[in-house]
This record gives structure tokens, C-alpha cells and sequence, in this order.
């Protein structure tokens, strides 16, 4: 490998990065006191430090899910605007969208509402080799459905009658169930709301159910305990984040998910770049000039 070849794998590394800084900055724009001694003792750099740890790990534990055959769903709840989204997307960042991939449902349809409750999640569960992570999952019938009135009250009963043989039999059929509640304060979500409100290219985060939950925080609050006591179950129990910094929040998520499936680091084969074939009649067409993306950068 020349030293041309050399500087261009850094210009691609350095590219990533870029990527990754870009993707932090706005929340660096919204720190509130960056002098505050939790941000300093969990600096940019450290952050990425330990984010890029976890993401290997991740990998390994994606290498093993495909050779093992493993099965791997992973339930993300919580308030509107507690993290969710940036923790799994943080997971998922570096790993392959065959092997994991993110189920965020929309509202029921007509048909879906006249099914067993549990019938719309079933064909998302994880086949072998899969990492299924629920952005938001069958747990909305105790939360959004039951604050809002979207079920009735013998649904919500019958739904907590269900869900622990629901989530045995994913278990017994192998399946590593981990639920993780997204937990933050009064405070830190009025502060999120309301930058999303002033912020153009977050506005489309709030819906108008969103903000009808902020109205009715102490509702959603009552109904997750409910909840979290009725369905922290031996074999799938709850796990509590703090999450009023999203960065902390994702590291610890993302270190103890790893510490909840038994993974093992697998042997990779060594990669050899396979020559390149050449032939004396092969000649390059050329194409048409208007085909091409204009350079304005």
C-alpha cells in the first residue's frame, strides 16, 4: 500500500468522524452549563472514547448473535423525548441492518385493531441470527392507549393477564427478552419540548399527542407505575435508565445490554483482497455528461 492510498483511508477515517461530531453538535449547542462538574467529568472526548468501546463490543456481539444463531429483542420505552431514539441509534450505528434492525410502529390500522393484541408484533420478532430493537413496543396499551382512552378498561385488564405468558413463551423459544424504561424528570422534558419547538429541524418530533402527554404528565406517570409494577416479571424484568443526559444514558444502556446476553468474541477469518482480473478487450464507456451530479462543493 502507497502513501497515496495510505492518505485516503485517513481522509475516510477522518470523514467518519466528522460524521459522528456533526451528529453530537447540536446537543453541545443546547448544553445549559457546560461548566457544570458532571460535564466536565464526561468530556466530548471521553464520551467517544467510551461510545467507540461499546460499539466494538457491539459487533462482537453481533458476530456471535450470527453464529450462534442467537435471538435478541430488545424493548425501548419511556416519556416522549426521553432518548430512546439516540440510545438506539447509537447502537445501531456501526452494526449491519440485515442483523439488527429497528421496529417503530405506527398507529394500528382498522384491521390490526380487531386482532389479538399481540398478533401485530409477532411477524417483527427476531428469526435466528437477528437483533431486533422496539422503538416503542406492545407495552403502549398500558401506556399511551390507556392514558389517552384508546383501549378500554377490559383490554388494559386483559393485556396485563396476557403479557406474562406473551413474554414466556418468547423466552422459552430462546429468545434474550430485555426491557429498558427511559427515565427523565419533569424538568428535562419541558427543556426538550421546548427546544424541539424552537428548533426548525426538530419541529416534526412533536406530534400533537406529544404534546398532549406533556399536559398530561401525571397520568402517564400513575399508568407507568402501574406498569412497571404488574410487568417487571422474573424472566423479562424492567430495567430503569436515568436519562436527563442523554449521553450517560446511552453509554450505561448500551454497557449493561451487553452484560444481559451471554456473548462470546468469534474468530474471524483473515480478509485477503482478491486480485483485480484484467482482459485486453474490456474497454470503459464513457458516459453522457448530463448524467453526472453537479459539483458545487
Amino acid at each position: 500500500m502507497n502513501e497515496s492510498d495510505l492518505l485516503r483511508i485517513r481522509e475516510e477515517i477522518l470523514d467518519s468522524i466528522d460524521e459522528e461530531f456533526e451528529a453530537e453538535l447540536e446537543e453541545a449547542i443546547s448544553d445549559r452549563d457546560p461548566n457544570s462538574q458532571e460535564d466536565r467529568e464526561l468530556t466530548r472526548r471521553n464520551y467517544f472514547r467510551h461510545l467507540l468501546q461499546l460499539q466494538q463490543e457491539l459487533i462482537k456481539l453481533q458476530a456471535w448473535v450470527v453464529e450462534t444463531g442467537a435471538k435478541v429483542a430488545v424493548v425501548f420505552e419511556g416519556r416522549d423525548a426521553a432518548g430512546k431514539g439516540g440510545a438506539i441509534k447509537r447502537i445501531t450505528q456501526r452494526l449491519n441492518p440485515r442483523v439488527c434492525r429497528v421496529v417503530a410502529l405506527t398507529a394500528p390500522s382498522e384491521r390490526e385493531k380487531t386482532q389479538w393484541y399481540f398478533q401485530r408484533y409477532v411477524p417483527h420478532l427476531p428469526a435466528a441470527g437477528e437483533i431486533v430493537l422496539f422503538d416503542r413496543s406492545w407495552y403502549n396499551r398500558a401506556g399511551v392507549e390507556r392514558v389517552m382512552g384508546f383501549c378500554t378498561q377490559d383490554e388494559y385488564e386483559a393485556f396485563f393477564r396476557d403479557v406474562p405468558s406473551f413474554e414466556q413463551m418468547l423466552v422459552d423459544s430462546g429468545i434474550h427478552l430485555v426491557k429498558y424504561w427511559f427515565s427523565i424528570s419533569d424538568e428535562e422534558q419541558q427543556f426538550r419540548f421546548q427546544c424541539r419547538i424552537s428548533d426548525p429541524l426538530k419541529q416534526w418530533k412533536l406530534s400533537p399527542m406529544d404534546l398532549e402527554s406533556r399536559r398530561r404528565w401525571e397520568q402517564y406517570t400513575e399508568a407507568k407505575e402501574v406498569m412497571l409494577q404488574k410487568s417487571n416479571l422474573p424472566f423479562s424484568r424492567w430495567w430503569i435508565v436515568e436519562a436527563d443526559n442523554k449521553k450517560r444514558a446511552r453509554l450505561n444502556c448500551i454497557g449493561h445490554l451487553l452484560k444481559q446476553i451471554p456473548y462470546q468474541e468469534t474468530e474471524n477469518a483473515a480478509v485477503e483482497m482478491p486480485p483485480r482480473e484484467r482482459h485486453d478487450h474490456y474497454e470503459r464507456k464513457p458516459l453522457p455528461d448530463d448524467m453526472f451530479v453537479e459539483s458545487v462543493f
